[in-house]
């Protein structure tokens, strides 16, 4: 593999968090740069789903056997020579995390018991939380996402669109704020994507500025009260039970490599959990609760002012989901908040450069099951070329086998 260049970096922003409003923080954002020569930077920004951190999922550990890359999208874009970046929003990996994620007491109350007790906890706490309130926002988390952008493309070399890659719930952030600023984006690709055809939205008609509606005001002016709570937390056991659900898709010690990746980085939530020897402990996952909106059927369709659909045209679209998937993919029966569907957002959006896979025999961690060098390889063909399999637009069925079959 060719070398690469490992940088890290560490991006100014105001927090828009309430939690911690007006407070400076660090993002720190890792950058492998595989630009050789006097070949210009291509830049890509990789941005995390709900509960994994960007490291974890985008940057695994090298395996024993030595396939540096096997797990690692980050390294394998950048070694077909792109400048990849990879970030945390705050609360999740190496990011900071707001005051009111160290309290435990702030933690889903469901999940004190199993996860939390008897360490920190003696017991659970009784409610209501210290902050019962998420933690971010659709607008906090598109400022930390634009402040990135910002930093990238003021670096030398880099005042270009960027491709982005998003995995589940990063579409949540990516989606609107590509369709607000679509000057920042050559192109996207979402891997399993989270997206609820009935998603919450502003009432609030477009702005003058042909913003499309939802993504372009703030329907709440403090801490909504959907979950009551900030954060949920899982443990190691649970965490390895979901992933192993399927056995076929996983390598053996995935789990606990995938694990070990996800609580490195928090040195709070690294020293809760089950004491495994003495200082050492298994850890928890803590991961932030956000209110969301402008992600829906109404506006992933959005046109700009000269009538140009943004996503899937202006700025192309890949998305890619496993055929097991039942957390992009949810039941009909739920809430409309929380009816996820990644065909629909293929139906709202479908253009000539909306290209969409559905691969047989994976789940919703495709990064760390054995259908990760196929998403490798597509995101490799979709940024150089704009097609996948020789295809730029439709939706198909992909076989293990590799055969494609299109789908109604």
């Amino acid at each position: 593999m060719p070398s690469l260049v490992l940088k890290e970096h560490l991006v100014a922003h105001t927090s828009k968090i309430p939690a911690n409003y007006g407070d400076s923080v660090q993002l720190p954002v890792r950058e492998y740069d595989g630009t050789h020569g006097n070949n210009p930077h291509k830049p890509v920004l990789m941005l995390h789903g709900r509960s994994v951190p960007a490291l974890a999922g985008f940057d695994l550990a090298p395996v024993p056997d030595g396939h540096a890359t096997r797990y690692s999208w980050a390294q394998e874009l950048a070694s077909d020579g792109y400048d990849v970046f990879i970030m945390d929003l705050q609360g999740s990996g190496r990011s900071p995390h707001p005051k009111v994620m160290d309290e435990a007491c702030n933690a889903n109350p469901t999940q004190q018991q199993a996860v939390l007790v008897p360490n920190p906890l003696s017991e659970p706490c009784p409610p209501p939380p210290p902050y019962a309130h998420e933690l971010g926002n659709t607008e906090s988390e598109a400022a930390e996402l634009g402040a990135v952008v910002k930093y990238i493309r003021g670096l030398p070399g880099l005042d270009k669109p960027i491709r982005f890659v998003g995995w589940s719930a990063a579409a949540l952030v990516m989606g609107p704020y590509t369709l607000r600023h679509p000057e920042d984006v050559e192109s996207m690709f979402l891997l399993a994507p989270v997206f609820p055809p009935k998603g919450r939205w502003s009432e609030k008609p477009a702005d003058p500025f042909g913003r499309p509606p939802g993504v372009s005001t703030l329907p709440v002016s403090k801490p909504a009260n959907l979950f009551g709570f900030p954060m949920h937390v899982a443990g190691k056991t649970g965490f390895k039970a979901s992933l192993t659900s399927t056995p076929a898709l996983w390598e053996p010690g995935i789990d606990e490599r995938a694990w070990d990746a996800c609580v490195q980085d928090d040195p709070v939530g690294g020293k809760w959990g089950p004491e495994e020897a003495p200082g050492v402990y298994e850890g928890v996952l803590r991961y932030r609760n956000t209110y969301s909106w402008g992600w829906n059927s109404q506006t992933a369709p959005y046109e700009n002012p000269a009538g140009t659909r943004v996503l899937g045209n202006r700025v192309p679209l890949l998305i890619v989901y496993g055929d097991q998937d039942r957390t992009a993919n949810s039941p009909a029966t739920f809430p409309d908040i929380l009816r996820f569907s990644v065909p629909a957002l293929y139906d709202a959006v479908k253009g000539p450069k909306t290209l969409m896979f559905c691969l047989a025999g994976a789940g919703h961690s495709l990064v760390w099951e054995t259908t990760a060098k196929t998403v490798h390889h597509f995101s490799k063909q979709w940024f150089k070329n704009g097609r996948v399999e020789g295809r730029t637009d439709g939706s198909y069925f992909r076989e293990t086998d590799g055969d494609l079959i299109p789908l109604s």
